[in-house]
């Protein structure tokens, strides 16, 4: 991690084409400013977060969903090809 010290005013270039400027600080915190290209996403760090949990919660009830779907259609193709099924 690199760690900078700034004031007010002052900013840091990052890959050529996104600017961070410190606009102010107080005791509750700095508040920067960020200049980036359209094409560049700049998220909130907890915001990222809780994107990718709630995907991660989406695609886990996509797959248990789709799963569940599997042993009533495994077992009609079985039947209907005169083969024998395990029960669960």
């Amino acid at each position: 991690m690199l760690v900078l010290t700034r004031r007010e005013g002052e900013a840091i270039v990052i890959d050529g084409d996104v600017r961070v400027v410190v606009l102010s600080h107080d005791h509750r915190g700095v508040r920067l400013g960020i200049e980036a290209p359209i094409e560049r996403t700049v998220l909130r760090e907890e915001l990222l977060r809780q994107v990718v949990e709630e995907n991660q919660r989406a695609a886990a009830a996509d797959t248990l969903e789709w799963t569940s779907d599997l042993a009533p259609a495994a077992a009609r193709l079985a039947a209907r090809n005169g083969d024998e099924v395990a029960p669960d």
